[in-house]
This record gives structure tokens, sequence and C-alpha cells, in this order.
């Protein structure tokens, strides 16, 4: 039996529930054994060690670059002696923050959060794989098929013929094939380090909108390094509260607590996970899903949901919403009221606020202003994504999946607030501007005292 087969075949050992022992001599051969944190499946034939302090077995480590470990099935509590020669320290990159994300679910787990702190990756190749003799329990029977799984959601994912279902449809496959009731889906915004929610499933609101900076959380890490992250303990240090807005408001993408819009997630996930999605070697954006169970998100699964997240790359791109225009009955437009909304635009920020409240900025924003705009100048009601896409006020990005993502976003943003106007779909490629209210617009240009 090969290293490589071994270590594919025990990637439940190196989930982190159960401790692992280190073995290492220094260069005088005397021995030396303790307990490590973690040990990472980095591939078929490289492990990752947690290096945390600078103590006796880091010494052997670097004086010898050899090491024994023996790591534990949680299900069987069958032992394995895995044969490893040291390789290199990563401290940044994709290995390490999966790493650091899956280490401080571990430490808050057992209770330290303050000593658990990743310095560093140690990574090693595997050179041998031994089963270590003693009883062990009969191994648990899969409980998904994940590759039939795997099939049905691709199946139904090609059946989506325009983006807004196409992203439905994927969290609707996240529920009824792999269990997951608490998923979100958000875009890269391009050229900039932020992405925003446009499709959420299990939460009391949508959270249309809302927006994570790259480098937080475990979505904005797995954009950052383009990497899955997996936690499979609950960790502060990951949690999305108040501290995203903070983080957002330093770094520029909000400018004040009243432009953020609620990120949908759960107060206290137990387990989370998040994956890029990617086409054409770039990030379009990330696939999350949470749990409020521990250990929610094996190896297995996050093999799985990859696959979900690439194919779903894949179908971003080769659905073009405006490659042709049709056009479809709608209901009337309702009658105006008397009442009358005061909107204003931000241009420093593209944001809208309809009188005091805060609707929504940034693209999503410069094209419900442009549209309102429009309306209010010609009286114009219908429009198509073509002739937004080259509006030259707008200056949109160049991908046709943005341009929609952010059309979706705005509808499901302005249905969620009940707001006084509505963006219909009124065909493929066309849109209809629907107002109950009597408007004034306002432009504020610059940035306010």
């Amino acid at each position: 039996m090969t290293a490589a087969y071994c270590i594919e075949q025990l990637r439940r050992s190196l989930e982190g529930i159960l401790a692992a022992i280190i073995s290492t001599c220094d260069s005088e051969g005397v021995p030396n054994v303790s307990m490590i944190s973690q040990v990472y499946y980095v591939d078929a034939d490289h492990v990752a060690l947690s290096y945390q302090f600078f103590n006796k077995t880091r010494r052997n480590l670097l004086a010898t670059r050899r090491a024994a470990v023996q790591i534990a099935d949680p299900a069987t509590l069958q032992h394995h002696r895995l044969d490893l020669e040291f390789v290199e320290t990563q401290t940044t990159g994709p290995v390490f923050e999966r790493m650091k994300a899956q280490l401080a679910g571990i430490a808050s787990h057992h209770g330290m959060e303050s000593v658990f702190r990743l310095l560093g990756a140690d990574i090693f190749r595997v050179t041998g794989v031994s089963a270590v003799p003693g009883s062990a329990a009969y191994p648990p029977q899969e409980a998904k098929p994940l590759m039939t799984l795997v099939r049905r959601s691709f199946a139904a994912l090609d059946r989506c013929t325009d983006l807004e279902r196409l992203l439905d449809c994927a969290s609707e496959c996240l529920e009824r094939d792999f269990g997951i009731r608490h998923s979100i889906l958000l875009m890269a915004e391009e050229d900039q380090d932020r992405l925003y929610t446009v499709a959420s499933r299990g939460y009391p609101t949508s959270g249309a909108g809302a927006e994570v900076a790259f480098g937080e959380g475990v979505i904005g890490v797995a954009a950052r390094e383009n990497t899955p992250i997996c936690i499979n303990f609950f960790t502060s240090d990951y949690r999305y509260s108040a501290a995203v807005t903070d983080s957002a408001r330093r770094l520029g993408i909000v400018a004040e607590a009243a432009r953020a819009i609620p990120f949908p997630g759960l107060a206290e996930p137990q387990s989370q996970i998040a994956l890029p999605i990617t086409a054409a070697g770039r990030l379009l954006g990330v696939l999350f899903a949470e749990s409020e169970s521990v250990m929610a998100f094996g190896y297995e699964d996050e093999d799985a949901l990859a696959l979900i997240a690439s194919h779903l790359g894949a179908r971003m791109i080769h659905l073009q919403p405006d490659a042709e225009e049709t056009e479809v009955a709608v209901p009337p437009a309702p009658v105006a009221t008397e009442r009358t909304v005061a909107v204003r635009y931000y241009a420093f920020d593209q944001s809208i606020f309809l009188d005091n409240d805060y609707l929504i900025k940034g693209v999503a924003g410069a094209i419900l202003w442009r549209l309102l705009s429009l309306h209010h100048e010609t009286g114009r009601t219908e429009f198509s994504l073509r002739e937004l896409r080259v509006d030259p006020v707008l200056r949109l990005p160049t991908h046709s999946e943005n341009l929609d993502a952010r059309l979706i976003l705005l509808r499901r943003r302005l249905e969620e607030r009940g707001a006084c106007l509505q963006i219909q779909k009124c065909g493929r490629g066309r849109m209809r501007l629907v107002v109950d209210s009597r408007l004034t617009l306002e432009e504020i240009p610059s940035l306010p005292a």
C-alpha cells in the first residue's frame, strides 16, 4: 500500500477532532514525544503540522528534518503512523490560512484561544504510512453518496437559463441534496477587494447587498487566498458581527454605520465553509455555508462542494443575460400615490437613500440612480441590459455576470425593503421601473462633512 493511497484514505484522521502525537529526535538521537494541535492534509504526498511554539520539538525538526506522527480516526479509533520529512515552513498563503482558520476553531473548542496561535505551517513529505496494532471499530457506513448528489446538482444547475435562477438553484441544491440549510452566495466586486451578497437561504432576511472585505472571516480569507476555508468548531475569530462592519469601515468599504447592510449569518455558527467560485482563472465570488452543528463539513464534503462551486462558476460565464432580448407581459404599473419620497444620491460612494433610509450603494446604486434619472428626464419606464452596459455615464464592468448580479441584488433589496419603487423583469435582457410615489431627486457630489 503506497503512502499516497494511505493519506487519501486517512483524511478523516486529519480533521483535528483527536489530537495527534509527534515524536522527534535531536542530533544526538535523544527522543522527544509531545502532543500536536493539528496535522493538516495538503495533498496526496504532503501534510502540514502546526508550528505554534519554539520548543524542543521545533528544535529537533530543524536539526534532523525528520518526525513520526501518530493520528487516530475519530470514527473507528484506528491509529496510524506517518513518517515525515520536513520540507519548509509557510507563514502566508492558502495552506497557512486554512490551517489558521481550522486551528482557531480547535482552540475555541478546547478553551485555548490565547494559547493556540499559529506561527507557521510546517510542510512535510510523507515517506511512510503504517497501521498501529490495536483494536478498532467497524468504519461507519457512508451517510451520503456524495458523487451522486454532485451529479444531481450539476444537472439542476445546467437546466437554469438565467443568472438569478442559477443562484437560487445553487442554494436549493445545497439544502435538498446536502442538507445544508444556511447558505449565502456572494459576488466579487471587480477591481475592488470586497464581495457583495446576491443570494441566501435559511435566514430571516436575504441580506442582499451586504458586503464582506477580502481577508474578513472565512469568506474574505477564501476570496483573498482563492482557496477553500473550513472551520468545524465555533470561534469568535471568524465571527460575522459588528467586527465585519468595523473592519470594512477602516478599509473604506463603508463610510459610516448607516451605509452598512447587516450580514445575514448565524449568530453562533459551529461550522463554516467558504469556497471560491472561479472560472477562466478569475474569481467570480464565494459559496458560503454554515451549520449550528460541530464537524458539519468534512474533507469529503469540502471536495463535493468545491465541485459545485466550480460548476457554478462555469455556468455563470456561460450564461449571457443580454445575448438576445424578448418581451413578456407584466402587470400594469400601480397608480402613483400622493406621497412624496426624497431620493438622495451620494456620488462619492454611489449610495442611495430613500428619505433618510439607506438603500444600496456601489455599482447597484449607480444603476438605480441612472434609471431614476432617465425616468425623471424622459418618463421612460422600460430599459434593456444592453443599453445599460454601453451607457457612458455608468462605465460598468466588462463582465456580463457583474451587471446581472447587481440587478438581482438591487431587485431583492427593493423587494425586501418594501420600497416605493421596484424593478421588474419584463423579458430576457429587459426590465421595468415601477414607481408608486412622487419622487424628488437630489445628487450630492462630494463627501458630507
